[in-house]
């Protein structure tokens, strides 16, 4: 295996714009491994989010006033900067939502208010995390629609030929994520757009694991829905993004009432704002907009294929320094597969390993990772999953390596 970094990544620079990455955990040097749960902020982030509260803070599309016009144009900015980052052809179809969980609750509510009947189907991959499957469950529950479930290969990988078979005149939307946040699968996406679209159906995808490692193209994918959150792509909690089809969203009844989303008013009824105003009731979180755009600018200026070359590489790395323990199962072997390494090991618990490993300094996530039916398939309670973002090094990985060796002998 070769350590050989992409052209010119620099991953100590990157570590110094990441304050938290300098600190300790338990009297030990922090080694966090949980980018998949939340990525760390780089100081871009931090700073563009308390000069916007020091220096430019106003309600934005209201003011008349210099200051609320800069916010505006922050607060727009921003939808610009999410456009661009994946591809997307038109800013009104960029809706900022409260993260990636209200973005398909979104679609799930007015989708399927306004396409979803009864005897409908709806299909969710095997592979989902729980924010993209509850949401369904819930629709198909209130309209009487069946729900169907793409199977999962003993690799991770979905089953293709069982999707293929699934597919039928009466599927209205295909849920599935881009990236598995539980075994770090990376679907066929153009492939399973293609087949829905064969049959009328749109595809929502969830692309929360896949915003913070690849160049997005929503465009080329020809999704009809894409949504991700902002704190796993290095910006702050809070915001995420619906990007969805201009053709969907103006025949979608508006998600939530209020201020914004309105045209006209009166004691008798309304009138919804253009998009994407007519999804965007309230008062925004400006500033956390404004700080994901600094995170985007941030992961542009890096480079997504250059992080991802380096990613694909620490993957490697790691792999082939786990496999070495004894007794150690790795969960996800896709062919195709993000920088997520989930496992077990023999005769010990997830959470006991969780434990021990944060006692040296180690924080890695332990439990079903909001994927219960997923752990069912597998037949486990959970795994250890270790998550690696653009600011993880290989020293990171030998000392998780290291730690996970001490930690067995306590256990074994």
């Amino acid at each position: 295996m070769s350590n050989d970094l992409p052209l010119n990544y620099d991953v100590q620079k990157i570590r110094d714009d990441f304050p938290i990455l300098s600190t300790q955990m338990n009297g030990k040097p922090l080694v966090f491994l949980d980018s998949a749960a939340s990525s760390q902020k780089p100081l871009a982030v931090i700073h563009a989010i308390s000069h916007y509260y020091q220096f430019q803070h106003a309600n934005v599309h209201r003011g008349v006033y210099q200051l609320s016009q800069t916010a505006t144009d922050l607060f727009e900015s921003s939808r610009k900067k999410v456009k661009t980052f994946i591809g997307a052809e038109k800013e009104h179809e960029i809706i900022f939502t409260r993260g990636a969980t209200e973005s398909i609750n979104l679609v799930a509510s007015s989708f399927g208010q306004r396409f979803i009947g009864e005897k409908d189907t709806l299909i969710v991959s095997g592979l989902e995390h729980h924010s993209n499957l509850v949401p369904w469950q819930m629709l198909a529950k209130a309209k009487k629609a069946n729900l169907k479930i793409i199977p999962v290969l003993d690799s991770g990988e979905l089953d293709m030929e069982a999707y293929e078979r699934l597919l039928d005149e009466s599927v209205k939307i295909v849920a599935v994520n881009h990236v598995s946040n539980s075994l770090g699968t990376i679907n066929p996406l153009a492939q399973i757009i293609e087949l829905a679209h064969k049959v009328g159906a749109a595809v929502l995808v969830d692309g929360a694991q896949s915003a913070p490692h690849m160049k997005i193209d929503v465009v080329a994918l020809d999704a009809d829905f894409y949504v991700f959150s902002s704190h796993k792509v290095y910006g702050p909690t809070g915001i995420g993004v619906l990007y969805g089809k201009e053709k969907w969203l103006e025949e979608m009844p508006p998600y939530h009432g209020g201020g914004e989303m309105i045209d006209t008013v009166s004691y008798s009824d309304f009138t919804v704002n253009s998009l994407p105003f007519k999804f965007e009731a309230g008062t925004p979180n400006i500033a956390d907009a404004i700080g994901l755009e600094a995170a985007l600018e941030y992961v542009e200026n890096i480079g997504q294929n250059r992080i991802g070359q380096y990613e694909n590489q620490l993957l490697s790395y790691a792999t082939d320094k786990m496999q070495e323990i004894k007794g150690l199962k790795i969960y996800g072997t896709a062919k195709n597969k993000a920088s997520v390494l989930s496992f077990l090991v023999d005769g010990t618990h997830p959470y006991d390993l969780g434990a021990l490993l944060d006692k040296q300094g180690v924080a890695v996530r332990t439990g079903h990772h909001c994927t219960q039916p997923l752990m069912d398939r597998f037949g486990i309670p959970g795994t250890v999953r270790a998550s690696f973002g653009l600011y993880t090094s290989y020293e990171e990985i030998d000392t998780l390596v290291n730690a996970l060796q001490k930690a067995l002998t306590l256990l074994r």
